[in-house]
């Protein structure tokens, strides 16, 4: 077993890792050392019966989600804001590439994003 310190979002939690060999014995498991939970995620909003939607609408670059003004199930015409992300101090609107139907909605507001994360997808 390995003893590591994992830091997310600047909460530190000290973990124990077992090495996995091909063909040995799981080691008898330590009492777990007491650690801060972890933060649970915040829950996203379901999608209706259709499951994800045809088309991709993904994140142009990285920052924070300031504002979701859509919600599944929602009609949307194209060039119709979607969801708001601040990047270097400004809001960028990121707006429905065609007309649709939302079919998920894939983060919510404060939620950091990296390039290319899936926002939300259309049918």
């Amino acid at each position: 077993m390995k003893n590591l310190r994992i830091t997310v979002n600047g909460t530190a939690y000290d973990v124990q890792v077992e090495e996995l060999g091909g063909s040995s014995a799981p080691a008898a498991a330590a009492a777990p050392a007491p650690v801060a939970a972890a933060p649970a995620p915040a829950a996203k909003p379901a999608a209706p019966a259709g499951a994800q939607g045809s088309v991709v609408v993904k994140a142009p670059m990285p920052g924070t989600v300031v504002n979701v003004v859509v919600s599944a199930g929602q009609a949307v015409k194209a060039g119709d804001d979607l969801v708001f992300i601040e990047a270097m101090k400004m809001e960028t609107p990121v707006k429905a590439p065609q007309d649709g139907t939302v079919a998920t909605v894939d983060v919510a507001k404060g939620e950091s994003v990296d390039s290319g994360k899936v926002l939300v997808t259309l049918n």
